[in-house]
């Protein structure tokens, strides 16, 4: 099948720096879509119709002319956080032309002198700026795609509240066209403004002294977190989230969130993680939006409501983690049903009567207990003695494929 849609990446050269392909595509499109910052580079040789994108943006013009020689414009790569991943989802691969000019984030790491594998790359582009918390630590290099002129000054607060204002920025505006320009300075003291719409962050990441170190492995100490004591303790979180083992793409249900300690961990295991976090409190639903921004997963989404009512209409899970509530009626039975086939659930238990639920389910649907018995070294005296936490009774069952 001949393509009748090409996506067509054009940099800050404009046409002349296309291809021979993208040229003749863009001559032969009866209509060409785009931003009006990408259709102003075009020549007037181009005969197609141009076509701006609609507000709120859509693929409805591209799709409704399925079969003309339609041509997408796009800034540099757009497979790179760029529309042509969102047309992929909707165009068969054997319908769709992708002719990628160098991404901002490539011709970033060309200035820089980075190689571009050791680099993290992420965008603010329509989305929230605290998604970088995840990423911050002494000696990492990153690579962001600003949503505006106002990014870097919003980005260089950022870094400075989280400790690392001693990082140095590189702005990078209008990368590959005669208008590019470098800005350089410290988070700390940042104070440049008029910045250009269309730039990249380069971000030499340097944590200040006492800034302290977030491993992205399970078991965040539990002072990262704002609690009212409902915190699933580091050492047992560890535990639990290797028994749920985050893999990318799973989606998790935090039932009864407590300050929602495990879904920020399995989300930051992986970008692609995601997680529901089911909670009743409003203080709690509080100090669960908070958490979820520091820690750099703002993607975290919260239910407000108690289980199983509030489980009613979400999306089936890969795993599911109960912190609390496993007495209430219905809801071990709720999220089992609700649990993908080959799907984890993981339940907590304190009390004796939390422990008795769980030793029953698991005599009905089989699964594994496990106690775990913490104690950790207090001063006694002139000495030290081992005190004990509450020992928690841990429910480790897989649901089989065939259920």
């Amino acid at each position: 099948m001949t393509p009748w849609l090409t996506v067509v990446g054009i940099g800050e050269d404009g046409f002349k720096g296309l291809g021979k392909n993208a040229r003749r595509a863009l001559l032969g499109a009866s209509r060409i879509i785009g931003g009006q910052r990408q259709l102003d580079l075009l020549p007037v040789c181009i005969r197609g119709e141009r076509q701006l994108w609609p507000s709120p943006f859509s693929l409805i013009p591209v799709l409704e002319r399925a079969g003309e020689p339609v041509c997408v414009l796009a800034s540099g790569d757009p497979m790179f956080f760029g529309v042509g991943a969102s047309l992929a989802r909707q165009v068969p691969a054997e319908q769709m032309l992708i002719l990628p000019a160098p991404s901002s984030c490539s011709l970033a790491a060309a200035r820089m002198g980075w190689p571009l594998q050791d680099v993290v790359t992420l965008s603010v582009v329509a989305r929230p700026i605290a998604a970088l918390n995840a990423q911050l630590s002494g000696g990492v290099r990153l690579l962001v795609l600003s949503n505006d002129g106002q990014s870097p000054a919003a980005i260089a607060q950022l870094l400075h509240e989280r400790g690392f204002g001693a990082s140095r920025l590189t702005v990078l505006e209008h990368l590959g066209g005669g208008a590019e320009r470098r800005i350089e300075g410290l988070a700390s003291d940042w104070t440049v403004t008029g910045i250009a719409d269309l730039n990249v962050i380069a971000i030499e990441c340097i944590a200040d002294p006492g800034t302290p170190r977030l491993s992205r492995l399970a078991g965040l100490p539990d002072s990262a977190f704002q609690h009212d004591g409902q915190l699933t303790k580091r050492d047992v979180r560890a535990i639990t989230l290797a028994r749920l083992a985050p893999t990318p793409g799973e989606l998790l249900w935090d039932v009864g969130a407590g300050s929602g300690s495990i879904g920020i961990e399995w989300m930051r295991a992986h970008p692609s993680c995601r997680a529901l976090a089911i909670e009743a409190d409003d203080g709690r639903q509080l100090l669960i939006e908070q958490n979820r921004d520091a820690l750099g997963v703002p993607g975290l989404q919260l239910i407000r409501g108690n289980a199983p009512q509030a489980l009613a209409g979400l999306e089936r899970p890969d795993a599911i983690f109960i912190g609390g509530g496993v007495t209430r009626d219905g809801v071990l039975d709720a999220c089992w049903s609700a649990l993908k086939p080959g799907g984890r659930l993981i339940a907590n238990a304190v009390t004796l009567q939390s422990e008795m639920t769980l030793m029953s389910w698991r005599d009905q649907h089989s699964g594994e207990l496990t106690r775990i018995h913490i104690a950790q070294a207090r001063p006694l005296g002139e000495f030290d003695t081992w005190r004990q936490a509450l020992p928690i009774t841990l429910l480790d069952v897989t649901k089989p494929l065939d259920a």
